[in-house]
This record gives C-alpha cells, structure tokens and sequence, in this order.
C-alpha cells in the first residue's frame, strides 16, 4: 500500500484555486497555436490525417527515434514512450526491484523515485544533498560507503527537485564509477536536462555513461509541455526494457495518438522549444536573486545551478507550512513547503517557470510587509 503522495495532494488542493503558483515546477505551457506553428510538413500532415485509434505500445517510431536523438549512444530499440516519467518510475521500480533489495536514492527527491519501492518492501536508503557555501553538495565517498552487497539500484535526480542542485563532471564520473564497481543498475531521472544555465554544466545522461544506465525523460519540465502526458525511458538493457513494455500493458498499455504527434513536432523544433522555455526561466531567476537580495531577513538563498526549481530557507519564526498556509489563504500565492518533501528544514520550494512568476513576489512582498 503507497502513502498518500504529499506534493501531489497539495497541488490538487491548491493548483487550480491560487491565483499565482508561486512553486510550480514545469515551466508555462504552450498554446496550442504557437507548437503547431512548430510543424514540420511531415508531422503537419500526420496531424492533419490523425485518427484516434491506439498506438504502438512501445510508441510511434518516429517520436522513438526523435527521442533516441536527445543521446550520444541511443537508437530507437532502447527508447520506451510511456505516459509521463511518473509511469516510467513506476513501472521501472515494480520491474526491477524486489523486497529485500537495497536502493540509494538521492534526497530530496520527488516523492515516487522512493516511495514506490519502499512500498514493495525495498529497503531505501537516502543519499542527502547538503547546502554548503553557494551550492548543495553530494559526497561521493558517502554513495561508495552506502553500497551493499544486495544493492540493486542507485536512483539520482540531477538537474534536482527541489533544489536545482547539479554536481559537477567529476563528481557525476564519481558517482557512475560507484555503480559500475557494485554492478548495479544506475537510474537517472533527467526531466530537466537541457536547463542547465551553462550548457558547459550539462552532465552526460545515465544512458550514455554506463552500460547499466537508465534515463528517464518527459516533455513536461524542459519543454513546458506537461498536459501532453508524454514521458520515456532510455536503456541499453534491452531484457529489463522488454520487461518494463510488458508491465505497461496493465498500466496505460499505449499513448495518447495527438499527444505523441505534437511531442514530434516539439522535438523536431528542440532548439526553439529549449530556448523559449529558457528565457523565461532566466528571466524569473533575476527576479529571485533580487528579491532574495532584498529579504535577507526572511529568506537564505542558495541559488540553483539548473532546472526551474529552487529551495530557499524560511528564516521566519512562524512554522514554514503555517506561513505557506496562512500566504495562499490570503494572498492566492501557493508556496509548497518542504514537509511535502519529507524535508523536516524550513525550508519552500520556489518554481522559476511560470508567467505570473512577478506578481507573485508582488504578492509575497506584501505580505511580508504586513
């Protein structure tokens, strides 16, 4: 039996009643018009002739290949389409694991990269990233000591939510060398690659730097298309891979038919896609810097190296999810605070993706004034 998932539970309570989502972890979704202005003359006709039957249960060829293309050493034979990197986790975890096994699992984390394996009896084990200085940190000589004989898997979350950490390429060749002495699978949950700040930060994807690799990828976070449900997992274990399809057929058994044309065309445009959900990250990063500047009463700010999410401290004397409870109640600003993270800090998550990213500060100013 899962615990009840405290992010998502949250959101449900709270995303389509706030006027601002002041912690939102995609970026602003497309328009419809402005993806299909994206259309190349193959993908326009394939949506223009599109009937709403099933698909491919490994989904569309040519969206396999476009994804295939995101890495150095993939073909479309190691790319699975799933609906979201949600049913990729799951999937991958029920597959994969069995009680008795040992994971280490980055922490904090979004909640399911866990949980789903806890619930099957798995013996979970956190790998914490800590703040020190200006960015948060892992210790690789940690992960080494955390190995055990029955270690399955090593789950890491890089670019991370919530805290925007990204170890550096040392650090990333650390942590493939660990896996690869404890022959271990090693599963990259990589939904907001490609928002690296600097491109130079960029690390390689798990699928691509070990044999036993898995990335998982979506086109919700870096492409800021979250309603088109469409996610995927990258591997070179083709036994483990056939083996996940198969689960699948008791899950979703096969994708939305418009939803992988339009992933299609988003991908075949990835320069213009990036770059538009880039601007107005950076954009809202300045604006966070400012007013973090300007709170230092409030707030202790370790900037985010990548992704569209960070994690501030809340220095306040009122309990952080008191304060998030008492903002959105009276302001409509939700604020996501760390207890839904299993994070026992003061800590809140702040989304950097979404338009009304100014007005929410405006808001959460004032309030702070009050």
């Amino acid at each position: 039996m899962l615990p009840p998932f405290k992010l998502e539970r949250y959101f449900a309570q709270w995303e389509f009643t706030a006027r601002y989502l002041l912690s939102s972890s995609d970026v602003e979704g497309w328009a419809m018009r402005d993806l299909l202005a994206l259309a190349d003359d193959e993908t326009r006709k394939l949506w223009e002739g599109l009937t709403l039957g099933y698909t491919e249960s490994p989904g569309h060829p040519l969206l396999r290949a476009e994804v295939a293309k995101l890495y150095d050493s993939a073909s479309p034979a190691n790319v699975l389409n799933t609906v979201s990197a949600e049913e990729a986790i799951y999937c991958l975890m029920r597959v994969l694991l069995r009680p008795g096994d040992h994971v280490i699992a980055t922490f904090p984390a979004y909640q399911s990269s866990y949980e789903v394996a806890r619930g099957m009896g798995v013996d979970v084990e956190f790998w914490p990233l800590r703040p020190a200085g200006d960015r948060w940190r892992v210790d690789v000589d940690e992960l080494r000591r955390m190995v055990r004989p029955n270690t399955k898997l090593i789950a890491v979350n890089f670019p991370n939510n919530p805290t925007g950490a990204l170890p550096s390429h040392q650090e990333w060749d650390g942590i493939v060398s660990v896996a690869r002495a404890a022959n271990c699978h090693l599963f990259g949950d990589e939904v907001y690659r490609w928002m690296e700040y600097d491109p130079a930060h960029r690390l390689p994807a798990a699928v691509d730097s070990y044999e036993r690799g898995i990335s998982i990828g979506a086109m919700s976070k870096s492409f800021g298309m979250a309603g088109l449900r469409v996610g995927w997992m990258a591997t070179h274990d083709a036994e483990l891979l056939a083996r996940v399809l198969a689960y699948k057929d008791y899950t979703t058994i096969c994708a939305s038919a418009p939803s992988e044309i339009l992933a299609l065309m988003a991908l075949r445009a990835k320069d213009k896609a990036l770059a538009r959900c880039m601007g107005i990250i950076k954009s809202n990063l300045a604006l966070a810097e400012e007013f973090m500047r300007q709170h230092t009463r409030w707030f202790k700010w370790i900037p985010p190296r990548a992704g569209s999410v960070a994690f501030p401290e809340w220095l306040g004397e009122k309990p952080i999810d008191q304060f998030a409870d008492e903002l959105v109640r009276q302001t409509g600003v939700m604020m996501l605070p760390a207890s839904v993270f299993d994070v026992a800090e003061p800590r809140f998550r702040i989304g950097l993706g979404r338009a009304g990213f100014a007005q929410a500060l405006e808001e959460l100013d004032g309030f702070l004034g009050e």
